[in-house]
């Protein structure tokens, strides 16, 4: 008996276990309830009402309910979930015995010395019927777990089954009334529930009157799934009883109590009886041979009740102290792993289990050995010479050496020949054909062949509990305070751990380390037992498996945990019943359940593999972790900063405090003044200012010295920068403020001497200013302050004095930080925004803060709406018009110009010259550098840089159906000239060429062609791209529509050096376009001779451009405010819900929902418009009209603009490239061979 959880108490005499939560319901003898938590050992809640011993209790299967019956005659239904009773049942006469519930219908079963049983419905509180029939107490009734039938026994000797299908029938379910019912007491019938009619016929009826007891019966209950029965008497017998359809049997009797039983149960789930009785002993029977198999005995205390859990492999005995929660016997499958498989014990057998195929093959039947009665406790195995140790607690300690089967086909096998068996407490393999066992009591430990003979024998080094395999001829010895490895042939110790209570040892694949735990701790160690880490745990560690990376994964009772060699722990999923760990693979963890079932439970090892990798420092893999899982967490972030990688912590936290701290433990200074921004703290501000002035930035210092208000150390940083003019703005702030002594140090800073000295003079320090003035040689001005402080002598001032004048700055650091030494980022930081640039859009959205909505130009030129509740309206503001000078016809390149050269250039002088190279033969001249990059690139880019324009201009046609190459003419040159380098000589030479070449990055021919260096790159696009974002948010259309123009077109001559800017360069095309017809058609919404309902239209139509999110907004606002201005209030408010939906600027939420509350009661439209929001559509590039989805269209080779059909083969208003609907075999900006 393995016992569990023990109590002291007052006389338990009843007992009940929740179903599904560790809990245990007792009833004590002095009328108390206790609820225990036996998992973790405490009382959960106590319930005092009954006046009495309580006798009788039970959970209700799926309900928060628990009823209990005791000596006061009564019945209580409790609530454990409110912690009260919920009401009474009265009828008994005398002291109840028993309760329980019925498993399916709102029943309780009772019964009592007033020779009764009752079943009563819980939720109606009614006694439904009584059932009658005994003479003396009835001492239990109980329900069939399956059928309608119920058993009750009696200290009238009798045991009785009753039948209640017909009160099942009558109650379970509301059917129309029958003649029959009327008489039979149905409801509202006459006789009352339970009465029998005028025949004699009851709901409930004696179905068989087992008699065999020689006196009064104490306890009968049913099997859960066969017909039979068992009751234990005041006779100290245990009989067995079988019944069918027509009658019922006595089976057999088990004797060896010595006084009355108490109660006796079948075991759920083995075929055994287990019995408790008044001689203070519990007994575990054999159901089959009716043998007795275990005795287990209480010194002092009898036992009056037995309880097992509906579930799980626990039962409960209550005693005259207390009661004990057990366990017959160990639920642990013994089990061995090699390699790729498991050997396990199950059913009597041992059973082998291939992972990689996912066999299960029954190999040998083991039940003639010791197993038959007691279940192996380890296992051992040889894969030498196939075979196992299996070590059991029978008979004080046996092992058992076993054969396997080489031929795994076909039924297991029973053992052949003498099982070779032995006496020893434990028994591993330690050599090919070696085996060492140990004998607790002698406290030796013999070698043995695998004949069974003993080779050598030696004493421990000490007391010794149990042995493991520790390596080739080595043993793990466990001792009480420590663990040893000890060698077998030398029979010395070679190295201690200390470490108490081990009670399994796990190596790991290599044998590099092992894993020794104890019942709440776990020890990682070298193979020489060289303590890694120690682990404590406050619940019981089950089993434990190594990952194929090193790391140790094991069980408790609740939890799967992890458990780095380093020390770090971590939970990787909870469990719901105890598992026994056997193998973990990848992101499968194979294990065995309590009934031997081989399980696979899915598992997320990220977190493990992570931490790993920091350790051992693999970076490669850490950031390949951090972009292809999802860790979140506190812990996660706790352990990065405790392991000094603040940057990469900085990867996965959301919460802005905790954010702008790790921002300054890395240096972060971007993201810190972001998040200082959002929480807007003065303490926030100066730890950002501390940070920037460690760093020596002095822009982000300037801005923390702005928003907290410290204006002396702004003016001082100012002084050290040599900003003069903000210096002369900080005078200005200090007077305003009227600040005194800010002005003067500010006038110091300045070197300002005039404003010195009228400063004293305004705040009354006369003698101040006069020295001030005398000393910088401002006569006049000292002679004035002499005069009005009416004195006839002029002062004496010391002639060693020195000018207070600051040095003029020479080297003004006003744009530029402080110098810094150049530090590379760390491996995190720069992998991280790598993949971070990989896996986003081209640019950074635009800031969606508030002072990025200060300056929007043109935006909101038209915002007065006159809504109820604004203010007096703003003057709009003025734009400043963009200065557009329209560009003429293009000059033309002059690549068909005649140039009258003649055809004798370059010829010899003269004949002599002739002669004298006659017998010379030159060598053939190689290809040029251009040729080469004529040759080798598929790009127009490279055709350019070589001088081949004709060629280029043939690529770009075939690609992107090029036919207006005027635009390009600049960029044509710029390429053309940047390819080269030129290297003066000789004045009468011309000037050496030199080609410049770029890194050919992920180009196919690597190393052996080389490419024209290229001007324009994805760096610099973005770099444009951010100031054209800028242009549009500040309403500069006309300056935002050339920066986007101008990027689209030269996209067609930007290279890639990689996949990922290829990619960027398409995205990049995308977003130009969209802002390049949104913005004309703005231009065209302003233009004064637009009509109304095409300005709406306009405005709607560029709400569905693909825009950055704050310009999306600017649309919105500014379509809202146009459709308003019209009176269509219905599209007004379409505007206003979308801009709500994105989660605006105050100001401008504001606004969208006064106009709401203004269009609340009309929402009609003034002007029907060409516009419907629901109905997907593009907007052709040349009308600027909807082309709704399914409408027939072309588009751009180029760009992709759409286009209405009768605009095919014009020139893109777009791009200005391309002829629409021509074809095009796609853009190339990267030489990748295809």
């Amino acid at each position: 008996m393995l016992t569990k959880f023990e109590t002291k108490s007052n006389r338990v005499k009843a007992l009940s276990f929740h179903p599904k939560r560790p809990w245990i319901l007792s009833g004590l003898h002095n009328g108390t309830l206790q609820l225990w938590d036996y998992k973790i050992g405490t009382l959960v809640d106590r319930f005092d009402e009954h006046e009495g011993p309580v006798r009788g209790v039970a959970f209700h299967p799926t309900q928060p309910l628990f009823v209990s019956g005791a000596d006061d005659y009564k019945i209580k239904v409790w609530n454990w979930k409110q912690r009260r009773c919920l009401f009474t049942l009265n009828g008994h006469l005398d002291y109840i015995r028993g309760v329980s519930f019925h498993n399916e219908h709102p029943w309780i079963i009772s019964c009592s010395d007033d020779q009764t049983i009752r079943i009563w419905n819980w939720q109606s509180r009614n006694c439904i019927a009584t059932l009658t029939g005994h003479t003396y107490y009835v001492m239990s009734a109980l329900f069939h777990p399956k059928e309608d039938l119920v058993v009750s026994a009696s200290l009238d000797q009798t045991i009785r089954v009753w039948d209640i299908s017909g009160l099942r029938k009558k109650h379970a379910a509301p059917q129309s009334m029958q003649f029959e019912d009327l008489h039979r007491g149905g409801p509202g019938g006459p006789g009352g529930p339970g009465q029998p009619d005028m025949f004699g016929n009851t709901d409930v009826v004696v179905k068989y009157v087992l008699e065999g007891h020689d006196r009064g019966v104490n306890y009968a209950t049913f099997h859960p799934n066969l017909p039979l029965i068992v009751s234990g008497s005041d006779d100290r017998q245990v009989k067995l009883w079988r019944y069918n359809e027509t009658r019922a049997w006595e089976v057999d009797t088990l004797r060896g109590h010595y006084n009355n039983v108490s109660t006796v149960l079948f075991h759920p789930r083995q075929e055994l009886v287990i019995s408790n009785s008044e001689d203070k002993t519990i007994c575990v029977w054999d159901m089959n041979k009716r043998t007795r198999l275990h005795t287990f005995r209480q010194e002092q205390d009898r036992f009056w009740t037995l309880c097992a859990h509906p579930e799980l492999n626990l039962f409960a005995a209550g005693h005259d102290s207390g009661f004990t929660v057990f366990k017959l016997e160990r639920e642990r499958p013994a089990q061995s792993m090699h390699q790729n498989q498991l050997f396990y014990i199950k059913d009597k057998t041992v059973r082998v289990h291939d992972f990689a195929s996912s066999n299960d093959v029954a190999l040998l039947s083991v039940k003639k050995g010791a197993a038959a009665t007691v279940p192996p406790r380890t296992m051992s195995y040889n894969p030498a010479e196939n075979s196992v140790l299996l070590c059991s607690n029978a008979e004080g300690g046996t092992y058992e050496l076993y054969n396997l089967p080489r031929d795994t086909s076909g039924d297991a096998r029973e053992a052949s020949g003498d099982i070779k068996k032995g006496q020893g407490q434990a028994a591993v393999f330690v050599g090919r054909n070696r085996f060492a066992v140990l004998n607790k009591q002698t406290q030796q430990i013999v070698i043995k062949d695998l004949a069974n003979q003993p080779t050598k024998n030696f004493k421990t080094p000490g007391l010794v509990n149990d042995i493991f395999y520790g390596g080739s001829k080595n043993l793990i010895l466990v001792t009480p305070t420590s663990v040893m490895l000890f060698d077998t042939e030398l029979r010395s110790t070679i190295a201690e751990l200390n470490i108490s209570g081990v009670r399994y040892a796990v190596w790991s694949p290599d044998q590099s380390m092992v894993a020794l735990f104890s019942k709440n701790a776990l020890v990682i160690a070298t193979k020489q037992l060289e303590q890694l880490c120690l682990i404590h745990e406050t619940i019981k560690i089950k089993s434990g498996a190594w990952d194929e990376m090193g790391v140790f994964v094991y069980s408790t009772q609740n939890h799967i945990k992890y458990a780095l060699p380093q020390g770090d722990v971590g939970i990787i999923r909870t469990v719901e019943v105890p598992i026994y760990l056997t193998k973990v693979k990848g992101k499968s963890l194979y294990c065995l359940d309590r009934d031997g079932k081989i399980r696979v439970i899915m598992i997320d090892p990220s977190e493990y593999r992570f931490k790993l990798a920091l350790v051992r420092r693999q970076y490669d893999e850490v950031l390949y972790i951090i972009r292809t899982s999802n860790l979140v967490g506190q812990s996660i972030i706790a352990y990065l900063q405790k392991k000094g990688y603040p940057e990469v912590a900085l990867h996965f936290v959301k919460e802005t405090k905790t954010r702008f701290e790790l921002a300054l433990q890395c240096g972060n200074l971007e993201v810190a003044e972001e998040t200082a921004k959002v929480l807007d703290r003065e303490e926030c501000w100066n730890m950002l200012g501390q940070e920037a002035l460690r760093q020596g930035n002095q822009k982000v210092l300037e801005r923390t010295f702005q928003r907290v208000k410290n204006f002396d150390r702004l003016s001082f940083l100012y002084l050290i920068t040599g900003n003069t003019e903000n210096l002369r703005k900080m005078l200005k702030i200090a007077e305003l403020r009227g600040d005194p002594m800010s002005r003067y140090h500010n006038s110091l800073y300045l070197g300002d001497v005039d404003e010195q000295v009228r400063l004293l003079k305004e705040v009354g320090q006369s003698p101040l200013a006069y020295l001030a003035a005398k000393t910088h040689g401002l006569e006049e001005e000292a002679a004035s302050i002499l005069a009005e402080s009416g004195l006839d002598y002029e002062p004496v001032i010391p002639q060693n004095g020195e000018l207070l004048k600051p040095p003029a700055p020479i080297l003004k650091q006003i744009d530029l930080n402080w110098p810094q030494l150049t530090v590379a980022r760390s491996f995190f930081e720069g992998g991280i925004s790598q993949g971070e640039q990989g896996n986003s859009s081209i640019a950074a959205p635009v800031p969606l803060d508030d002072s990025a909505l200060e300056d929007v130009g043109d935006w909101d030129a038209d915002d007065d709406l006159d809504l109820p509740g604004d203010g007096p309206s703003k003057q709009a503001k003025v734009p400043k018009s963009a200065e557009v000078e329209e560009e003429g016809e293009g000059e033309g390149w002059d690549l068909d110009d005649e140039l009258d050269l003649p055809d004798d250039v370059g010829a010899p002088a003269g004949n002599a010259a002739v002669a004298a190279l006659e017998n010379y033969i030159p060598p053939a001249a190689g290809p040029s550098v251009s040729e080469s990059w004529v040759r080798n690139s598929q790009l127009a880019a490279d055709h350019i840089a070589a001088g081949s324009f004709e060629t280029a201009m043939q690529i770009l046609n075939r690609q992107v159906g090029a036919v207006n190459f005027a635009p390009l003419k600049p960029l044509f040159m710029a390429i053309f000239q940047s390819s080269k380098v030129y290297l003066s000589g000789n004045a009468s030479v011309a000037p050496l060429s030199i080609a410049l070449h770029r890194a050919a990055g992920e180009e196919s021919k690597g190393g052996r062609a080389m490419f024209p260096y290229q001007i324009l790159s994805v760096a610099g696009m973005i770099t444009k791209l951010q100031e054209a974002y800028t242009s549009t948010a500040g309403g500069k259309f006309s300056q935002a529509l050339d920066f986007f123009v101008s990027i689209i077109q030269s996209l067609l001559f930007t290279v890639a050096s990689r996949r990922s800017e290829s990619d960027e360069i398409q995205q990049l095309l995308v977003v130009a376009r969209e802002y390049i017809l949104g913005l004309k058609m703005e231009l065209a919404r302003r233009d004064p001779s637009t009509e109304p309902k095409r300005a709406i239209e306009l405005a709607a139509y560029f709400t569905h451009c693909q825009l950055q999110p704050l310009h999306l907004q600017l649309v919105l606002s500014s379509a809202m405010t146009a459709a308003y201005r019209y009176t269509n209030y219905n599209t007004a408010c379409q505007f206003a819900r979308r801009l709500l939906e994105m989660g605006p600027s105050q100001a401008m939420a504001l606004k969208a929902r006064k106009l709401l509350a203004a269009c609340e009661n009309n929402q009609n439209d003034e002007i029907t418009l060409d516009y419907n929001q629901h109905n997907p559509f593009s907007v052709c590039a040349a009308s600027y009209t909807p082309i709704y989805r399914g409408s027939p269209s072309v588009s751009c080779p180029y760009c992709a603009a759409s286009y209405k059909p009768e605009f095919k083969g014009q020139l893109c208003a777009i791009c200005n490239i391309a002829a629409v609907g021509a074809t095009g075999t796609g853009l190339k900006n990267i030489n990748d061979g295809r």
